[in-house]
């Protein structure tokens, strides 16, 4: 009990509940898949003399606390400019586990819209409910991983993001950057010769 009112009365902040972490996880894949067109669109908007909203876009997805956010001495808009740029391979790497969630709605969720059939050559043919069901159960785990891939390409972004706001980013994000990258130019070539 005592344990209790002392942590009460120096004000620390609860654990994080589930429902802070699911949000957290959600807008860390919501930052990662919109990486590429923010990227893109921020020189642009610099230009036309947006850069606060940029900053503050860009302020949420590296995940700044409101105070840091609001602070005057956040980002100009050359670093900005910058960091748009640098994070154009994050944003195209990105766009690997978006096409794996789109594959999952196309032929998971709507097998039967995009395979009109005949089924007996399917995975679980020959009826449909058969096939909808074995391509849906098949793409759940792909999903999964789509999923996790862009909650990790989020965080990956946010830590990289830090030297805008005047954290230390170190070797530890930049080598994890280029090893993912390099990863996804592999997939792509393997995904492409399979074709």
């Amino acid at each position: 009990m005592s344990f209790l009112a002392s942590r009460r009365t120096r004000n620390e902040p609860p654990a994080a509940g589930p429902r802070f972490v699911s949000a957290r996880f959600a807008s860390r894949v919501a930052y990662a898949a919109a990486l590429l067109p923010a990227a893109l669109a921020t020189p642009g908007a610099v230009a036309a003399g947006r850069t606060d909203e940029a900053r503050a876009w860009w302020a949420r997805a590296a995940e700044q606390e409101a105070a840091e956010r609001s602070s005057a001495r956040g980002p100009g808009a050359w670093r900005l400019t910058a960091h748009a740029l640098l994070c154009v391979p994050l944003g195209l790497l990105a766009l690997i586990p978006v096409g794996i969630e789109l594959l999952f709605v196309l032929r998971g969720v709507l097998y039967p819209l995009v395979d009109h059939g005949p089924y007996d050559h399917s995975w679980g043919g020959p009826s449909m409910p058969g096939a909808w069901v074995v391509h849906f159960l098949v793409g759940v785990p792909f999903a999964a991983a789509g999923l996790g891939a862009l909650a990790l390409l989020g965080r990956l972004h946010s830590r990289i993001a830090g030297w805008m706001w005047g954290r230390k980013v170190g070797v530890g994000p930049v080598l994890a950057l280029l090893v993912s990258s390099a990863a996804g130019v592999v997939f792509v070539i393997a995904w492409v010769h399979q074709l």
